[in-house]
Order: C-alpha cells, then sequence, then structure tokens
C-alpha cells in the first residue's frame, strides 16, 4: 500500500518549495510532535475502516487510488494552501490550472473553449445546465432512465422541467423514444451520457447530434466516468464513433478524480462557446486588484476552490500526457480488456449471466435462477461471501425486464432484480482477473 520513496520524494520536493521564501525572515510554525502522532497514530487505526480500494482485489465501485505523482503533488500544495477563486489566493495554481484544461480541452478537438475545474461532476453539470438554461429559459432538459440521478436533481433545484427517455436493450439511450418526447418542441437541452455508472453504456452521440438540427436543441455531453476513453484505442466501434463526435457537443463533463487518476474532488466543465463566460460576470468590492487578468472566480458558480487539484492534475498530466498511445492511454485499454475477458470467462459460467456487452470498464452480471426473487437473493449472498475472501463487488438493481431480455427463463416475480457489478477500473485488474474468477467460482 505504501511506497517509502514517495515520502523521500515529498521531502524533497518541499525542500525546493522552501527555497522559494529562503528571502523571508525565518519563521516556522509551532508543532507539538507528541500530541500530533497520538492524533495520526488514531486517525491511521481509524481509516482502517474502509474497503482496500487501491487493491486489484477491490472491483466493487469506480474507486481507486490517485497516481502518486498527483498524491504528492496535492500534499505538496497544501503547505502553500491555494486558492483557485482569484489570482491573490492562488498566482501558480491558477496558471496551472489553466493549463491543465487547454491539456483537457484538446482531447476533444477544442481550441479556446471556457472551462475550469469543479469540486466534482455535480457541480460540473450544475453549471452545464445552468447555461443551458440561460441560453433556453425554462425549456425541457432530457436525459437517458440509465444517466446519472443528478441531472434530475440539479433540474428540480434549477426549477428545469426534465424527462428521462428508456434506454434500449444494450442501456442506451432509445433515440426513437427521444425524437418523440422532442417532437413537443420545448426541448432546450439534450444529455448524452459518455459512459452511465450503472451499466458503462455510451449513449449514440451521432444519431443525438443528427437530431439537432432539426429540432434545435443544446447537447450537453456527460462524460463524468467515460470521458478519458477518447484516448483508449480498444474502444469498440459504436463507442467509437460517440467519442470521435464530442468535439460537436456544446459543453461537456469529464471528472479527472475517475479516470483522470485524482483525488477527489477534482471534476471540470468545458463550453464550446466561451462567450457564455457572461453569464458569470459578478463583482466583488474587496478582492482582485493585485492583478488585472481574468481569474477562474469570474467564469465559475464556485468561489474557494482547492488550488491542490489543479496542482495535482497538472502534475499527472505532465507525466503522463493526454495523448493517444500514452501511458494514460495504455492504462484505459488494459481497463477496457479487461471488462471484455471478464464478461467472456463469466458467459461460460453454468451460475453467472452476464448482462450487458460491456462499452467501457464495467461488468454487469446476474447470478442464475429461476425468478427474480432467487437472483436477487444470490446475488447478494455472492457479495457477502466473496467479501469474506477478500473480494469486494458491487450490488445494482435492475428492472426484471430488462434483466429478462439477457435471461428470457427468469420468472419476473419483482419488479426488480439485483444483480452484481464489478468496476475494472485499475490497470492491473487485468493480471488480478483468474484470482477474482476463481473466488467467485468457489464461494458461488
Amino acid at each position: 500500500m505504501i511506497n517509502p520513496a514517495e515520502l523521500e520524494l515529498l521531502r524533497d520536493a518541499l525542500t525546493k518549495l522552501a527555497e522559494g521564501y529562503e528571502e523571508l525572515p525565518p519563521f516556522v510554525p509551532d508543532l507539538d510532535v507528541d500530541k500530533v502522532r497520538r492524533v495520526l497514530q488514531e486517525v491511521a487505526e481509524r481509516m482502517q475502516d474502509n474497503y482496500p480500494y487501491y487493491h486489484p482485489l477491490y472491483a466493487g465501485q469506480m474507486l481507486k487510488p490517485p497516481h502518486p505523482v498527483a498524491r504528492l503533488a496535492y500534499a505538496l500544495s497544501l503547505w502553500v494552501n491555494p486558492n483557485n477563486h482569484a489570482l491573490d489566493g492562488g498566482r501558480a495554481s491558477s496558471a496551472l490550472e489553466k493549463e491543465c484544461i487547454s491539456e483537457i480541452s484538446q482531447m476533444y478537438g477544442w481550441d479556446r473553449p471556457l472551462g475550469h475545474l469543479t469540486g466534482g461532476g455535480t457541480v460540473a453539470n450544475l453549471e452545464a445546465l445552468w447555461i443551458a438554461n440561460c441560453l433556453h429559459p425554462g425549456k425541457r432538459v432530457i436525459a437517458s432512465e440509465q444517466a446519472h440521478y443528478v441531472h434530475s436533481r440539479i433540474s428540480a433545484v434549477l426549477g428545469i422541467p426534465f424527462t428521462a427517455v428508456p434506454v434500449t436493450h444494450d442501456g442506451r439511450m432509445d433515440i426513437g423514444q427521444l425524437e418523440k418526447v422532442l417532437q413537443a418542441g420545448d426541448v432546450g437541452t439534450v444529455v448524452a451520457t459518455m459512459g452511465t455508472t450503472g451499466l458503462g453504456a455510451v449513449d449514440p452521440l451521432p444519431d443525438i447530434l443528427g437530431l439537432r438540427g432539426k429540432y434545435k436543441f443544446r447537447v450537453h455531453a456527460d462524460a463524468a466516468y467515460g470521458g478519458y476513453f477518447g484516448l483508449a484505442s480498444e474502444l469498440g466501434k459504436t463507442a467509437r464513433a460517440a467519442f470521435d463526435r464530442l468535439p460537436g457537443v456544446d459543453s461537456i463533463v469529464i471528472d479527472p478524480h475517475k479516470q483522470g487518476l485524482q483525488p477527489y474532488g477534482c471534476g471540470c466543465v468545458l463550453f464550446h462557446d466561451p462567450d457564455v463566460g457572461r453569464f458569470y460576470k459578478h463583482g466583488s468590492p474587496y478582492t482582485y486588484f493585485s492583478s488585472a487578468e481574468l481569474h477562474l472566480g469570474e467564469i465559475s458558480l464556485e468561489c474557494s476552490r482547492p488550488g491542490a487539484s489543479a496542482v495535482a492534475l497538472w502534475a499527472t498530466q505532465q507525466l503522463m500526457p493526454l495523448i493517444k498511445g500514452g501511458e494514460m492511454s495504455q492504462g484505459l485499454n488494459q481497463s477496457l480488456l479487461a471488462a471484455r475477458e471478464f464478461h467472456a470467462q463469466l458467459g461460460k459460467s453454468d451460475r453467472f449471466q452476464p448482462l450487458v456487452q460491456p462499452e467501457l470498464d464495467i461488468v454487469v452480471y446476474a447470478v442464475k435462477a429461476a425468478d427474480a426473487a432467487a437472483a436477487s437473493e444470490g446475488a447478494k449472498r455472492v457479495f457477502d461471501l466473496a467479501a469474506e475472501r477478500n473480494l469486494h463487488l458491487a450490488l445494482i438493481e435492475l428492472p426484471a425486464e430488462f434483466v429478462q431480455s439477457f435471461m428470457p427463463a427468469l420468472e419476473a416475480n419483482a419488479g426488480t432484480v439485483t444483480c452484481l457489478r464489478s468496476v475494472l477500473m485499475k490497470r492491473e485488474h487485468r493480471d488480478w482477473l483468474d484470482r477474482i474468477t476463481a473466488i467467485l467460482d468457489d464461494v458461488v
């Protein structure tokens, strides 16, 4: 779990940081080492009450540790504790954030968008839908039934009408159903999910964009989970076609604290048209007088934001540039291959039924049983028994009708079926598949 070299790297970096302040009179804050040690030991003991997110046997939710360089850069920046709201609070970290935004934008072929980091995907999507409502006041927001619940919640907060469109058997937005809703003429924004958090499905963005000219709506791409997969070379045909059309949307949300190997919370929102910055304008009587340059607080709904997030992200992108064929891309490929191979292995089992063919790195599978209730009970039992063997999975509740499309003989004696779900987002997961499947075979 801990590489001692990390602590040495942090010590060297802190020494370098201190060189920038040598002209100041000596000052070292007081520290009661013994008291701090006691508290930290207690913190360490309390923190043991967590799942081993860093380990490949954690194959449950979309959780993994940040890259060591992100962890170290984040910690290093806390000795300064910059605030990326205004240049007064974080000159260097604000500059690093702007560089990060430029590099992320280039993944989507955008040269000069408006964008910034946020506290996570929730705030990023909030800003995207807020801008959408500024441009199309009161008009409806559309997302799929498998889209993240944040869109319906945010729409309610903003007072925007919201409609969830059904999905097809593969978990992607049903374009025929979408057009039926569009025909009412009151839709302002369609959310295309580039990787649903439940099934990992990628909405058919080319088809959505094809309808935009006819019905005149904005397209917002919620790529919070899947946004980095455009760098991968192992995407399937339909997913590749969707990611290749991202340059044509109006706004994009991506979460570096997911596939971007960053600590929580680090989200990002991008707008293709920088003119939407006019909606952010505000005034303050007491800040921002140290520089006439644009500061990030002028294009963000959030005020104080941790400069540490920008420092960590910048360091990671320097180590692993956002280019196809690079180290980041190769790691994503390993996760895509792991998901396909795991899905194939489950398909050979007489105890498990894999569901949707994975488009990204999420695999969902049911326990074979005669009816929905028995399948749900079996999944819960496997979940518990696997945890006793240190294999940590996740559960997902799906409509019985959806599961029946993969298990036609299943009796729907309940409205939903509890299924198992594994997010294979660590590049090491592929090397651990045999161990994972062996434990599953044993406990089932």
